[in-house]
C-alpha cells in the first residue's frame, strides 16, 4: 500500500513538473521572455495579454489545469475549459481535484467537484514587469464541495 502511495506521490510530482513545462502560445512566450534590456517605453506598456502564473513562476495562457496547493500538490484544477479571456478576467469550467487527506494525505483520496472559475485583477507581473498577471482566482461549486468549503470561495494568487 505505501509503494502505490508514494507512486502516486511521484507521479503527482512529474505531472506537475510536466504541466510547468507545457509551452505558453507563442505571444505570451515572446512577452514572458523579454529581457530586462527592454525598453522603457515597453516596459510601461501593459502587454496584451494577460497570464495566470502557476507555481512554478510559469506564466500561461488558457490553462488546462492549475495547482492551488503549491507545498502538497493535494489541491488542483484540472480539465479547465476557458469560455472568456481577456485583458481584465477570464471564466471558465473546470473540477476541483482535492484530496481528502483520510486517514492522511499520503494516503489520501482525490475527489473532484464541478466549479466555475473566475480570474480578475491583472496586475503587473513584478518577475516580467512588461507582462501582467491575474492576482485572484475565484471558485463557484456548482454540484457538491470538499467538507469545511464554502460554496465560493477566493484565493489571491502569487507572484
Amino acid at each position: 500500500m505505501q509503494k502505490r502511495n508514494l507512486r502516486t506521490a511521484v507521479m503527482l510530482c512529474a505531472a506537475t513538473a510536466l504541466a510547468a513545462a507545457i509551452p505558453v502560445p507563442a505571444s505570451a512566450s515572446a512577452a514572458t521572455s523579454a529581457s530586462a534590456a527592454a525598453s522603457a517605453s515597453s516596459e510601461s506598456r501593459p502587454s496584451a495579454h494577460v497570464v495566470a502564473v502557476d507555481c512554478f513562476s510559469g506564466a500561461r495562457v488558457r490553462p488546462g489545469d492549475f495547482l492551488l496547493a503549491c507545498g502538497d500538490g493535494n489541491n488542483r484544477l484540472i480539465d479547465i475549459h476557458w469560455s472568456h479571456w481577456g485583458p481584465t478576467s477570464a471564466a471558465g469550467t473546470a473540477l476541483d481535484a482535492v484530496n481528502d487527506c483520510q486517514p492522511y494525505c499520503a494516503a489520501g483520496k482525490f475527489h473532484t467537484y464541478p466549479v466555475i472559475v473566475r480570474l480578475d485583477r491583472p496586475e503587473a507581473w513584478k518577475t516580467h514587469p512588461g507582462l501582467r498577471q491575474f492576482t485572484r482566482l475565484h471558485l463557484v461549486y456548482t454540484d457538491g464541495r470538499p467538507a469545511h468549503t464554502e460554496r465560493v470561495v477566493t484565493h489571491e494568487l502569487w507572484d
